[in-house]
């Protein structure tokens, strides 16, 4: 299991930070709104792994069947690799190439609440919520926890799905297995 996990862990953490260095250069064209679709799209492609990872421990360590808690606990395992390759970068990310990642982004909601025509007291309020964001993102721990727990549930979901879908029992496996016998021998 352990090498299974990590290679499609780690090619999908791959996939995460590929796209988050790739798009480092174009952050200022791409804005915050479309960022957050460019990257919650790449999780969902980066955690297909987590498919592809349960169906190939299914077909090659387990003897073609899996139980869901097995298919469960390969899925996870293996989002749980992915998630911290993405914040390992966003890690390096943040404290080397965008230091001013939140005032900017707090720079941007400001706006955005003023734009939205709200009132002097939430836009004081957004500014106070946002000077507490920064002092928790300047902190490199809560910074990787925050980050951590940013994919996780895509990941999950991702597993829930997969685990459902990849499960087999061991009969059903080996009435499939039979039956691809008899097709060979009418053949």
């Amino acid at each position: 299991m352990k090498k299974t996990v990590l290679t499609f862990g780690l090619i999908g953490g791959a996939i995460m930070a590929a796209m988050m260095f790739a798009t480092l250069p174009f952050m200022d064209k791409i804005g915050f709104d479309k960022g957050e679709i460019v990257g919650y799209t790449t999780m969902i492609l980066a955690f297909m792994l987590v498919f592809f990872g349960i169906r190939s421990y299914r077909e090659n360590v387990s003897g073609g069947w899996i139980t869901f808690g097995r298919a469960f606990a390969v899925g996870i395992l293996i989002t749980l690799v992915a998630c911290v390759c993405y914040v390992v970068a966003w890690e390096i990310i943040y404290f080397k190439f965008m230091p001013d990642f939140v005032d900017k982004y707090a720079s941007y909601t400001i706006e955005k609440a003023r734009a939205s025509g709200a009132s002097q007291q939430a836009i004081d309020a957004q500014v106070q919520q946002m000077n507490s964001f920064k002092a928790l993102y300047d902190n490199p721990f809560l910074n990787a926890a925050i980050t951590f727990v940013e994919p996780l549930p895509v990941g999950l979901i991702v597993t829930l799905i997969s685990a459902a879908v990849l499960r087999r029992k061991k009969a059903i496996a080996a009435a499939t297995d039979e039956g691809r016998v008899a097709q060979l021998q009418a053949q």
